[in-house]
């Protein structure tokens, strides 16, 4: 006769299990902070909406959309958004121009060739530029960077004392903790295996960071590059107080003073306008037009983000 076998246990049910006293609560803290959420997004775009649609019953969206010069505070009003949209797009373009190379290049060191002890140290160090007031950026590019500027700027005509070049630099230096916080983030979650896989085909470290571990981040990488770009679109401090505050006509050269949108509605916030009159609604107008372009930047990031997301087991 054979040895009776020994019998195994049934493994537990933990779906049948006691729930832990903090589950109910965790569940309704999450639930309240979602409401919390939606309700806000819903809050700001019903006070952007009421205004704004009061604006445009008094301005055409054609004129709005269209018209060159922007000068509701004058004697002569003018209503179209231009000169704030071209200037807010070259503010955003210096800054990403900085911000991406030296965030992504920041990322790639601290994942790849750092050493623990060295990632530890230059991490903190690196995010406490994100920790920085942005009114301190601000006068640090007006009282401090822009001298440097206009004393080795070649030929006789200098920049501005104020100009859209050294606040974009700024807001650059500024972006620059985002973009590779989020980055580096993005590139340490890959699987060591993919490396060690790339290492025994005899990649060297060149190839594996840039061939290997950049392609599979590179849906985390997508939403920081997003994410900074959204932040300096939306900078409002930095563009005020070292872009100044020029509104009238279109200006491209970034050496020369121009107004952001931001700049716009915190200039104008500021002063004695009545309410519900229609330049203090022009605030308003300028706000939903920032707001609609974050919204479709956020958009490009969820379908990017979406597109080249790597799931691994």
């Amino acid at each position: 006769m054979g040895t009776p076998s020994a019998t195994v246990p049934a493994a537990p049910d933990v779906r049948r299990g006691r729930r832990r006293p903090g589950e109910a609560a965790i569940k309704v803290l999450l639930a309240v902070a979602a409401v919390v959420s939606i309700a806000t997004t819903t809050g700001i775009i019903a006070s952007l909406a009421v205004p704004t649609v009061e604006f445009f019953e008094e301005v055409s969206i054609g004129e709005f959309l269209t018209s060159a010069k922007w000068t509701p505070l004058f004697a002569d009003k003018n209503y179209g958004i231009l000169p704030l949209l071209i200037a807010t797009l070259i503010v955003t373009a210096i800054s990403v121009v900085i911000a991406i190379p030296i965030g992504l290049g920041s990322a790639l060191y601290l994942s790849e060739y750092a050493s623990a002890r060295m990632r530890k140290l230059l991490k903190p160090i690196l995010e406490i530029l994100a920790g920085i007031p942005t009114v301190v950026y601000g006068f640090f590019a007006l009282l401090f960077l822009n001298p440097i500027l206009r004393s080795l700027w070649p030929g006789g005509e200098k920049p501005d004392f104020q100009n859209m070049l050294i606040a974009g630099i700024v807001m650059g230096i500024m972006v620059v903790p985002t973009v590779a916080s989020l980055a580096e983030d993005a590139m340490s979650a890959v699987p060591g295996a993919l490396r060690e896989g790339a290492y025994a085909l005899s990649s060297t470290k060149m190839q594996v960071a840039t061939r290997v571990v950049f392609p599979a981040a590179l849906s985390g990488i997508v939403a920081a590059v997003v994410l900074g770009v959204s932040r300096a679109l939306g900078e409002t401090m930095i563009a005020t107080i070292a872009g100044g505050l020029r509104v009238a006509d279109i200006v491209v050269n970034p050496t020369q003073m121009a107004s952001t949108m931001t700049a716009y509605i915190a200039g104008a916030g500021q002063g004695d306008l009545p309410v519900d009159s229609l330049e203090y609604l022009t605030i308003f107008a300028v706000g939903s037009t920032l707001f609609v372009f974050t919204f479709i930047l956020n958009a490009i990031s969820i379908r990017l983000v979406r597109k080249f997301r790597e799931v691994y087991e």
